[in-house]
């Protein structure tokens, strides 16, 4: 998209907050840092509504079964009688959560510096979408309902905030939505639009879909609560979209500000 003087895009912000440049590596270690740890207390001071809670995990799954995408058993019954299964998806849950994202901002700051604040702004505002669903439509996850295995406990793997000496510490009923999936497709996103190797593309779309299985087959996840983390990362998308007045992932030309009356175009 290109700016122009008679043809700006409408945006809600100044044109000098939102001027594309390269970013700071302390500012964004430090912004980051207070964004999540300013969203993990307020994550967990969220309301339990225990009972609510219960009561929407049981609609969640009469709503599923009227629309025959309840899987969610079938998924954990498979994870769970496997051993070696349970295991992978266990630590996977734990862990890559945290590392192919921290894994692909690195990678845009590094590789793609003008087009890194636009996206990160993009999981920052998908994490505050998504603090509203917790405190408003808590859910409890599949594994706390009669019939299912909390692969976690059962097979005594570390990391998950379901294990025993995280649960105490974490708001055990934020299923909804599923911030795997949000970040899982933040970072699908990231990758195909601006990795140039295919294999990597492809290895990044997949992502999203191995994130699917492991959340709802460990336990952790309905279906429902991973179609509620892709709307968050939209919302998210869309809400950048009017702050910034650009397409966070499809524009290919960045606008610079070089003086009160001239522009330079960079393309990306």
């Amino acid at each position: 998209m290109l700016e122009t003087r008679a043809g700006r895009p409408v945006a809600f912000v100044s044109e000098r907050i939102r001027a594309v440049r390269p970013p700071r590596w302390w500012q964004e270690i430090g912004f980051i840092a207070i964004v999540y740890y300013l969203y993990s207390l307020v994550r967990n001071a969220v309301p339990s509504h225990d009972g609510g809670a219960f009561h929407r995990s049981r609609t969640i799954l009469s709503i599923e079964s009227r629309l025959h995408v309840n899987i969610e058993h079938s998924l954990n019954n498979l994870v769970a009688g496997h051993a070696w299964l349970a295991y992978i998806c266990n630590y996977y849950y734990s862990t890559l959560h945290f590392i192919v994202t921290i894994g692909v901002l690195v990678w845009l700051y590094l590789k793609h510096p003008l087009r890194y604040r636009a996206i990160r702004s993009v999981l920052i505002i998908t994490n505050l979408v998504a603090l509203i669903g917790f405190w408003f439509i808590s859910v409890a996850p599949p594994r706390k309902l009669p019939g299912f295995v909390d692969t976690v406990i059962k097979f005594h793997t570390w990391g998950s905030l379901a294990s025993p000496g995280l649960a105490k510490e974490s708001n055990q009923l934020a299923a909804m939505p599923s911030l795997h999936i949000g970040w899982s497709l933040w970072c699908a996103f990231a990758i195909v639009t601006l990795a140039k190797r295919p294999w990597v593309r492809v290895l990044g779309a997949l992502y999203p879909a191995a994130t699917f299985f492991v959340i709802v087959g460990t336990g952790n996840h309905f279906v429902l609560d991973a179609v509620g983390g892709v709307v968050t990362l939209l919302l998210a998308v869309g809400i950048q979209r009017l702050i910034s007045g650009r397409s966070t992932y499809r524009d290919r030309t960045i606008v610079l500000p070089v003086a009160e009356d001239e522009r330079e175009l960079i393309s990306v």
